[in-house]
């Protein structure tokens, strides 16, 4: 590859300016390196910047799900909600960000489209959409897990003259949607979210579903100052204990199997943790109702009796309760009044297993030979996730090797931070690492500690540049592959396997065995001269 024009150099790159990106960035300049951060984006955020939709929450209480490395961000900042709002996550990424200085050290509105390492003078060339390039030592990618956004190739899709919005790339003004015939396409996290409220202003909204979720009421609300004060004041247990759990998230899991209760034991302990309002006291609170699916049934079957204790139409409750996979192997949506909103006379549900969508027409959309008529739709279609942001960008290795050939059948990776053949380039929340199957801030957290101490070792001795070998990378991807044989995720046809994506390989995305036991595994090969790396 060829430069052109005036090229910046620096120490290290960062691609991306959410949670993972902020920190990063500061750890780096901590450690007295000089850094350059490309944001797409006009600000920080992330995923949270570009999901503005109506509803738009996360599904970790707000207090876990913030940095814990800075004792002054921890002070200085209160939580209003339990479940954080979007504008609420974004307010207090702005606030991280100017607090550790950090914007000024990234180029917003810039996207970065290629990046390739030199072999003649061990560096990263990175070429940004303005046509900017810039060299480094390292590349840090902190490009988010699901911040690709998925649009099926719906037929006659740009026939349609009504409008069209994703959840992922919502108008920053909002749109209103008083008076008119809405659709919504999609019923995982983003959909369920969404509905609710686009019922309360839309004349009329048809839900198409292809596959319903397990969803679960959130239970939001404001919290006491007496909350906030005790969390912070017990910081360092509330650290220790999520650093001791498998997700980030702790919670007290049963010695017993799910089938060695009655089905009245059984009720009356999920009946205790659905008034917790968190998925994970659910799915955890035996230990084996991810690794057996008779006892996953028990479960499963617990969430569709509160469907149908709700939807007042039985057939239609029929139609909103999954069958067809494990509670868990998708994602446990959290919600605000969702399966309340088809009791509406108002909103319609169209199943698209029943009747398959045929096509856009110019004035709505056509399922199993019906028309519907809509003046706008919105897509809450999903992204392209793990791999999708990283390989959106022509990343390229030794000898011009590209990242999307490296990962022609699926994605090969030592710890899910780096790739061999790339020396000096490491991800963040990368594939292979346990990522969105934690609270992701508690991954970031010790993904961007453990990169930052390599990094730091890397200078101490003066290398060049390191990469793993073959062998660690494939063994690491191997035994991560045949974990995830020993539980129910490979049964749900979801973006954890990458299956919503037409000629994705799929294969389990994310390491299963824990954030507690990686945690280890990562500090012991830290420990070990970080054992499984070379340097060049």
């Amino acid at each position: 590859m060829t430069e052109t024009g005036s090229t910046e150099s620096v120490d290290a790159i960062v691609i991306g300016a959410g949670f993972s990106g902020i920190y990063m960035v500061h750890r780096l300049r901590t450690l007295g390196l000089t850094v350059q951060g490309f944001e797409a984006g006009d600000g920080v955020g992330g995923t949270w910047f570009w999901n503005r939709y109506p509803g738009a929450r996360c599904d970790v209480i707000s207090m876990e799900y913030a940095y814990t490395f800075s004792p002054e961000l921890i002070e200085e900042w209160d939580w209003t909600e339990r479940y954080p709002s979007q504008p609420e996550i974004l307010r207090y990424l702005n606030f991280a960000a100017d607090r550790l200085d950090v914007k000024p050290h990234f180029r917003f509105k810039t996207r970065v489209v290629s990046a390739w390492f030199d072999d003649a003078t061990d560096q990263w060339v990175t070429t940004t959409d303005s046509g900017a390039v810039t060299r480094s030592k390292y590349l840090v990618t902190a490009v988010g897990c699901l911040s690709t956004s998925m649009t099926p190739d719906f037929p006659g899709l740009s026939e349609y003259a009504g409008e069209v919005y994703h959840t992922a790339d919502w108008p920053e003004g909002g749109v209103d949607f008083s008076g008119k015939r809405v659709g919504v396409i999609g019923t995982g996290s983003s959909g369920v979210q969404v509905i609710p409220l686009v019922a309360e202003q839309a004349a009329h909204l048809t839900v198409f579903q292809r596959t319903p979720a397990f969803s679960l009421a959130c239970g939001n609300r404001q919290l006491t100052d007496d909350e906030v004060r005790a969390f912070k004041n017990n910081i360092d247990d509330h650290k220790a204990r999520s650093y001791a759990s498998g997700t980030g998230q702790y919670t007290d899991t049963l010695e017993e199997s799910a089938l060695d209760h009655t089905p009245e034991q059984r009720q009356a302990i999920y009946e205790e943790r659905w008034g917790r309002h968190r998925a994970i006291d659910l799915i955890a609170c035996y230990p084996d109702l991810f690794a057996n699916r008779d006892a996953n049934e028990t479960i499963a079957e617990f969430f569709r009796g509160k469907i149908r204790e709700t939807i007042t139409d039985p057939e239609l409750a029929e139609r909103l309760s999954p069958r067809t996979y494990p509670l868990g192997a998708k994602r446990i949506t959290l919600d605000t009044n969702y399966y309340q909103t088809y009791n509406r006379d108002d909103v319609d549900l169209v199943s698209l297993r029943e009747q398959p969508l045929e096509m856009f027409t110019a004035t709505g959309i056509r399922t199993g030979g019906v028309d519907h008529e809509l003046d706008a739709v919105v897509l809450a279609t999903g992204f392209d996730a793990i791999t999708g942001p990283l390989l959106n960008m022509d990343i390229r290795g030794r000898g011009g090797r590209s990242l999307q050939d490296k990962w022609a059948d699926g994605p090969t990776t030592y710890l899910g931070i780096a790739v061999d053949e790339f020396p000096n380039m490491f991800m963040l929340t990368g594939p292979g690492s346990p990522n969105v199957l934690t609270n992701v801030v508690c991954a970031i957290e010790q993904h961007v500690e453990w990169t930052g101490d390599f990094i730091a070792d890397i200078e101490r001795r003066g290398t060049s540049c390191v990469e793993p070998t073959a062998e660690a990378a494939r063994t690491w991807t191997d035994d991560a592959a045949d974990l995830a044989k020993d539980t129910l995720y490979p049964e749900g046809e979801s973006w954890y396997t990458g299956v919503n994506i037409p000629g994705k390989p799929q294969v389990i995305m994310s390491y299963v065995g824990g954030l507690d036991v990686y945690r280890q595994t990562c500090d012991e090969v830290a420990a070990d001269g970080y054992r499984g790396f070379v340097s060049a």
